[in-house]
């Protein structure tokens, strides 16, 4: 696997603690040993952060950018199942006894994240009940996502997935993120779990009801109201 770049001298490290809510309930003792068990490391737009079935030493934090979590199932088929962004942990389930990554993390922009050894982010968090809590809640909304897309490829026709997979990209937690800039029709496809093929045809036809307005990469979604019904019914 591509070993990540350091973080050049140049660029100042950002104290995690600053950036989310959670780390207000952790004392400055407990600070100072979350310090010396991270490490902040700069990934590149396209960059692998880990890959699914590698070794699980570490919890990772994303201090800026947007990391996509997919599931490599087959030689060159991937489902994609979610963008992490600013104040979310990956790989949070190591800490409970995986050995080694349940899937796959690449960055869609450049990202900023912290590498935290997970034996030490275990111990904090038995030890600190409300960190615990608050970090636990924010992992366990994923849960509903993960939900909607086993929905979504069980039962829903193409045209479904696809508007299912574009409601959550225009969701209100990625708006100010203008992911659709970042994203490639392939990636759209991987989140839709449809071909490119397919999402380029439908893409069109969704333009053409008025749906949606197709500028470059950019997609700019007009009638939300129709597209849920159709992520619904579809």
């Amino acid at each position: 696997m591509k070993i990540p770049r350091l973080e050049k001298t140049n660029n100042p490290i950002k104290s995690i603690e600053n950036t989310s809510d959670c780390f207000q309930y952790l004392s400055k003792e407990d600070l100072v040993i979350l310090q010396d068990k991270k490490r902040q490391i700069q990934y590149l737009k396209g960059e692998t952060l880990f890959k699914q079935g590698a070794f699980a030493p570490y919890v990772l934090y994303v201090i800026e950018g947007v990391v996509k979590v997919y599931l490599q199932t087959g030689h060159s088929k991937q489902i994609s199942i979610r963008l992490a962004k600013k104040g979310d942990f990956l790989a949070f389930s190591s800490i409970f006894g995986e050995d080694v990554y349940t899937y796959s993390a690449a960055a869609i922009k450049n990202s900023t994240i912290c590498m935290i050894e997970k034996e030490a982010l275990k111990q904090l968090l038995i030890t600190n009940p409300e960190f615990a809590m608050e970090i636990t809640s924010r992992n366990c909304k994923n849960e509903s996502q993960y939900i909607d897309l086993i929905h979504t490829i069980s039962y829903k026709q193409m045209r479904g997935k696809l508007a299912s997979a574009l409601l959550y990209l225009s969701s209100k937690d990625l708006l100010e993120e203008q992911i659709f800039h970042y994203l490639t029709r392939q990636d759209i496809a991987d989140f839709a779990n449809i071909t490119v093929e397919s999402t380029i045809k439908f893409l069109k036809e969704f333009e053409k009801e008025n749906i949606l307005k197709l500028d470059g990469k950019n997609i700019v979604l007009i009638d939300l109201k129709k597209l849920e019904q159709i992520g619904t019914h579809g």
